[in-house]
């Protein structure tokens, strides 16, 4: 069986208590087998759906009585990009978010940096060195073309070039790490 596992935030501190038993018993409401609870820190987990699918889904009627159960009312968010699906539940005004997490975009070229760099800094967000840019929420992304990936990976003075040449940028640009390659 496919095992999952969940760390919640903000559980059993800042006021906010839940019994792991009662936690376990969440889990197993929507529809999650064999739930298990880490001590009291709200980590879990569990085995795929009772019914055997292996694709994990989220019944949203058991994440509101999760968020109930724990006297909060924040939202949980599922973020898709390139099919890898991401949870977050905002655990609280206590816990806020930074670099810690961040998206990766690995592009083909120019113009799949530039779409993505302009929609992320051209609606509200921010530039930062090297490829990361914030979105209006402060959400961290790197938008990497495929080219610098393959570059530092290859190692030596290829990859070095490469890195210093990435080190001067804010949005990356294909061309001048295609020529810091050639050296």
């Amino acid at each position: 069986m496919t095992r999952y596992v969940a760390l919640l935030r903000g559980v059993n501190v800042g006021g906010r208590r839940i019994k792991m038993a009662e936690l376990r018993t969440c889990f197993e409401k929507m529809g999650f087998a064999d739930a298990k609870t880490l001590q009291a820190s709200g980590n879990v987990t569990f085995g795929n759906t009772v019914d055997g699918t292996q694709s994990l889904t989220v019944n949203t009627a058991g994440v509101t009585a999760f968020l109930g159960a724990v006297g909060s009312s924040s939202p949980l968010t599922s973020v898709t990009t390139d099919a890898a699906g991401t949870t977050a539940l905002n655990g609280g005004p206590m816990f806020k978010h930074n670099e810690a997490f961040s998206f990766q975009i690995a592009t083909d070229n120019q113009q799949e940096t530039d779409r993505y760099w302009n929609a992320i800094v051209g609606n509200g967000g921010q530039e930062s060195e090297c490829g990361w840019c914030k979105d209006k929420w402060g959400i961290s992304w790197q938008i990497t073309p495929r080219v610098l990936i393959e570059a530092l990976a290859i190692g030596g003075a290829e990859a070095k070039r490469a890195f210093d040449a990435m080190m001067k940028m804010k949005k990356i640009d294909v061309a001048a790490i295609e020529a810091a390659r050639r050296g």
